[in-house]
């Protein structure tokens, strides 16, 4: 591998690292030949370097390095930056732009795999890793700073300068003196997945006579058809469905019937709230000739209401219905087969897929997740019984995967629907919406013994229109199950485009999630507006284009002031924004972007007049 060592100051860091096999050292300083070797032991690390075939570049500027190389020999696999520093009494603003050149520079020459490693002071980073840590405005921002040109801070330890051999820290004010190394830290970088590009995406399908197609919610684009779920996927929301089915046929014979699932359904969900759906309008018209396609979803259109089978209203020559909207459970699929009687009392019928929902930003409450829905018809008094056994099996399967992962210890506990209250999360909340719920499933743990509700169990004695039997039905959230038990506390993790992430669950084995980018920066903006007059303000709606603007980048929205105006009774609104990204890398710039877009949508879409 090539390791190329910037800002060498006595080159006693490149020759203890020029010894090592399989590795083509090319050390670099600023300074010319004459100036360098001037300093103490400086001539004699630069004759081991060449003796050992190391090149030895002088007069290096880190933020051109591209001027430095010559075509073939420009990329580097590692590349590092021991105490950079602009010379004599520079402050804070001089090293962050130092700093910002030299990423800058480095994207031009580190291999696609390739790591950066800078070695800050005690303090200077402005990390929570740094002990004491500066305040942010005093510190060299180095995240922020590397977000900018495109990376993530992937891992940070301390700096042991005692262990590498013949190792002479100098350069303090430009001159050949030491400095204090204690407490210092050495930062890895890599570089980070592109920003996505969320080119529009439209499916087709045929119903009945004609040919119809809808475009896709752009805050959905990278999400539709991802795939977690299928045979040879090793992401481990299926890893904890497969688990889950698993230790349920244990006690149950068990049918899945997850495939074909449509993602369509018509008109509108009773009960449900409007702005809690993804509504879409169909149309007919021709195939989209340059648009991107989406066969599986394409094939996959149903025309149904909750609690009513009405596939039978698309029929040749019939109009096609225009309001449809993307499944937001899948609790009308069971009700259409306990309508249809297409099961066998005792056997659990199982059903999974993601479904779509909108709502508030947090960092559990996502947009999209993968419902497991396990469905029972029992002899009528033995609901309990079943329920329970329903909750031990799952409880025994949790604690299973628990010890897989070594992360946090779970315990799935009955909550009666009544006794929750106000303290429902937007999962529960929403699950309220879609029909009358028994209990409350909840995932609870050491550090939160009260849990998180995951789940929900329904009886249905009236679906059968039967004396002998009762309909129990289960629906738990996977996503939400696969952030508990792998530690990861940012549901849009579960989403990522990057590799990193699926690498550490090979085979869908369950680990502990190790963030690959570690203190992603935040970027906080404030956005005032007066809402119409005699208009309740849609915060949904709010949330929803602060996802599809940012590209899920938005990591909170806060009310921060409720303002009505004496005299014209006028309502004004403010909210604070905070933009940060859990695995790629967000700079300042790009935020400030996004916000002033996000400004312009909430003016265009929502009616607000800004302040």
């Amino acid at each position: 591998r090539r390791v190329l060592l910037l800002g060498e100051g006595n080159f006693s860091f490149a020759a203890a690292l020029c010894g090592a096999q399989g590795t083509h050292v090319v050390a670099t300083c600023y300074e010319s030949e004459e100036e360098a070797a001037g300093r103490g032991g400086a001539a004699r690390s630069i004759r081991r370097l060449r003796d050992s075939g190391a090149e030895v570049v002088f007069s290096v500027d880190c933020t051109k390095l591209k001027e430095h190389f010559l075509p073939g020999k420009r990329e580097f696999d590692r590349i590092y930056f021991n105490f950079p520093h602009c010379g004599r009494k520079a402050g804070v603003v001089k090293n962050r732009q130092l700093l910002a050149g030299f990423f800058h520079s480095c994207a031009e020459l580190l291999a696609q795999e390739g790591e950066v490693h800078v070695a800050l002071c005690n303090g200077q980073g402005g990390t929570p890793a740094d002990q004491p840590r500066r305040e942010w405005h005093n510190s060299w921002q180095i995240v922020a700073v590397a977000a900018g040109a495109g990376f993530i801070l992937s891992d940070v330890h301390p700096f042991k300068a005692e262990t590498i051999d013949g190792y002479k820290c100098t350069g303090y004010r430009s001159q050949d003196k030491s400095f204090c190394v204690e407490g210092a830290l050495n930062h890895i970088f890599t570089r980070s997945t592109a920003p996505l590009c969320f080119t529009p995406m439209s499916c087709q399908t045929q119903l009945g006579s004609q040919k119809v197609s809808f475009q896709v919610p752009q805050v959905l684009v990278d999400k539709i058809n991802r795939g977690f779920l299928e045979v040879n996927s090793s992401h481990p929301v299926r890893t904890i469905k497969e688990k889950l089915s698993a230790g349920l046929s244990q006690a149950f014979p068990l049918q899945d019937i997850s495939s074909c699932l449509p993602l369509l359904h018509q008109g509108h969900p009773s009960g449900v709230c409007h702005s809690n759906i993804f509504c879409i309008t169909l149309g007919p018209g021709e195939a989209p000739g340059t648009e991107k396609m989406s066969q599986g979803l394409a094939d996959t259109l149903m025309c149904s209401h909750f609690g009513q089978d009405t596939d039978e209203n698309v029929q040749e020559g019939c109009p096609i219905p225009k309001q449809f909207y993307l499944r937001p459970s899948l609790l009308p699929h069971a009700q259409a087969i306990i309508k249809k009687r297409a099961f066998s009392p005792g056997t659990l019928q199982v059903l999974s897929g993601p479904v779509f929902r909108k709502c508030r930003i947090t960092p559990h409450s996502m947009p999209v997740f993968h419902e497991m829905l396990v469905v029972l018809a029992v002899s009528r008094g033995t609901e309990n019984s079943c329920i329970q056994m329903l909750v031990e099996n799952i409880n025994t399967t949790m604690n299973s995967l628990h010890q897989d992962a070594s992360g946090v210890k779970p315990s799935i506990s009955l909550q009666e629907a009544t006794s929750f209250g106000t303290e429902l999360n937007e999962f529960a909340a929403f699950e309220w919406q879609l029909g009358e719920i028994q209990h409350f499933l909840c995932v609870g743990t050491d550090a939160d013994p009260s849990g998180s509700c995951v789940g929900v169990i329904r009886t249905a004695p009236d679906e059968l229109k039967s004396h002998e039997l009762v309909v129990v039905s289960a629906s738990l959230n996977l996503d939400l199950l696969a952030m508990l038990l792998c530690g990861i506390s940012d549901w849009r993790m579960l989403w990522t485009w990057d590799r990193r992430f699926l690498r550490q669950f090979p085979e869908g084995e369950l680990r502990l999630f190790k963030s690959f980018s570690l203190y992603p920066p935040s970027y906080v903006h404030d956005v005032s507006f007066w809402v119409p007059d005699g208009e309740e303000f849609d915060e949904v709606a709010f949330h929803t284009l602060a996802r599809r603007v940012s590209g899920e980048m938005v990591i909170s929205i806060q009310l921060r002031d409720n303002f009505q105006q004496p005299g014209t009774g006028r309502r004004s609104l403010c909210y604070r924004v905070t933009f940060q990204s859990c695995d790629r890398a967000l700079g300042c710039r790009e935020a400030a972007e996004m916000q002033l877009h996000f400004r312009e949508e909430i003016q265009q879409h929502l009616g607000v007049t800004l302040r």
